[in-house]
């Protein structure tokens, strides 16, 4: 069974609360990403997307704003050795692009983060793999 740690991005990119909104936009920008974990004294507390950063930057006042202001608190964790369609399952479910991946079940230690396109790499791998089917 193939686990989440096989696709996911290892060593993500990760963001402090106390960091303005312009700043995250800059590391996702430079970085071409669309996912930041957000950590608060190292312990992961959010998660801050591009989707979330566009919907605060037309609001008045937006350059004031801080990351903690715009993340979303309530991140789907799972493991690295967790079963990729277990994850890619749940993250469907919840209408999430993204799952952070930790080291254990007590652990806020980001490892990895696992998004859509990864889950559509390992798609692609899983269909060259299978033998072709007659239609």
């Amino acid at each position: 069974m193939t686990s989440v740690g096989a696709y996911m991005t290892r060593s993500p990119h990760t963001i402090g609360v106390e960091q303005s909104l312009a700043a995250a936009r800059r590391l996702m920008s430079d970085n071409r990403i669309r996912h930041l974990p957000v950590l608060h004294g190292g312990a992961l507390v959010g998660m801050l997307s591009n989707r979330e950063i566009a919907s605060f930057e037309v609001l008045p006042g937006s350059s004031r704003l801080t990351v903690e202001e715009a993340m979303v608190p309530d991140v789907y964790v799972t493991f690295d050795d967790a079963p990729l369609d277990l994850v890619a399952e749940e993250m469907a479910r919840r209408h999430v692009g993204s799952a952070v991946v930790v080291a254990g079940k007590e652990s806020t230690k980001v490892l990895g983060v696992f998004t859509v396109e990864d889950a559509l790499k390992a798609l692609t791998d899983a269909l060259r793999s299978s033998p072709a089917t007659a239609a």
